[in-house]
């Protein structure tokens, strides 16, 4: 995995001696080696700078030089403060955002020689706000892409049943309208669209933010499982890294000025941060007037024990 130039950014920093280890860190030799082997999979990014120019005509940079390689079949989250570039980065990968200059590439192939309305229709997409069709039932909206990819009104109606069990939701739900939704069945019917066309790939920018924290704590919960069922290479955007210690198998810790200040997995984020703006990234919490130890420690065992218990659950699933 290739990170920013800096020594200090790449994931390979020595734990702290004392530092607790997370059981269910996903940092093992195994997946080194698989990664290892097959050096051009996932998705790559090389040398992208972004900028944008300003009201005054000065311009503003979203990105610096930015080196990053997403492992397939894992779920890697862009975490940052607000306008450090993370959004950008995602939409470059189905080019809905252009950089000014380097190479983006999946499975070794450069995206900008695909048609980009191809390149969409093979790559999930789940936004914020669900980015339903108002005008159209959530068996419908589902059925979307499979319709235009070719498959039959029944094929594409089945698969729309299908997969909102695969969601969590049952085919009652097919007829109604996005308006008459809750927030998060809203969010499990755009993951669902997003599986529609079984895209090796899912980006989700910000998905679970709008909804309220018990809802976004079950959807959380579906996320992983769902992952655990499907080995996606999903890429999700948030700002709270609660959320992406969570869910991440990997972490890109993105800085103001578009700059990768660290690429990791949890327990290197928690344990061994790069620099003093991913050690203060970590420790920002409602807990603010603890020392930055105890809010580790307090969320890597809130961390080991969701993970143990999804453990389970997926567990119990494939035995039945």
């Amino acid at each position: 995995m290739t990170t920013q130039n800096s020594a200090a950014q790449n994931s390979t920093h020595p734990h702290q001696e004392n530092s607790p280890q997370i059981p269910w860190a996903k940092n093992s030799a195994a997946d080194s080696a698989q990664a290892a082997s097959n050096p051009a999979g996932g998705i790559r990014f090389e040398n992208i700078t972004k900028s944008y120019s300003s009201r005054t005509g000065e311009p503003v940079t979203v990105l610096q030089n930015l080196n990053l390689h997403i492992p397939a079949g894992q779920i890697t989250v862009f975490v940052g403060p607000s306008g450090c570039g993370k959004t950008t980065s995602l939409r470059m990968i189905n080019r809905m955002v252009e950089p000014n200059s380097g190479t983006i590439t999946i499975d070794g192939v450069n995206v900008h020689e695909k048609n980009p309305y191809e390149l969409r229709r093979g790559i999930g997409y789940v936004m914020q706000q669900g980015g339903l069709m108002p005008h159209r039932t959530v068996a419908q909206n589902i059925a979307t892409v499979p319709r235009l990819l070719g498959a039959s009104r029944k094929e594409a109606q089945a698969r729309a049943l299908e997969l909102l069990e695969v969601v969590g939701l049952d085919s009652s739900y097919a007829k109604r309208y996005p308006a008459q939704l809750s927030g998060g069945q809203v969010q499990r019917v755009g993951v669902a669209r997003a599986l529609a066309a079984d895209a090796p790939i899912l980006l989700m920018d910000e998905p679970f933010s709008a909804v309220d924290p018990v809802v976004r704590t079950d959807l959380q919960r579906e996320l992983l499982r769902l992952q655990a069922r499907l080995a996606k290479t999903i890429v999700f955007v948030t700002h709270d890294i609660d959320e992406a210690l969570l869910l991440g198998d990997r972490i890109a810790v993105f800085a103001e000025g578009g700059r990768l200040a660290q690429f990791g997995t949890p327990e290197e984020i928690l344990y061994s941060p790069a620099d003093d703006f991913v050690r203060s990234f970590v420790s920002r919490s409602v807990a603010g007037l603890l020392d930055e130890q105890t809010v580790r420690q307090a969320r890597a065992r809130r961390l080991a024990d969701f993970r143990e218990a999804q453990d389970s659950a997926v567990e119990g699933e494939k035995s039945e």
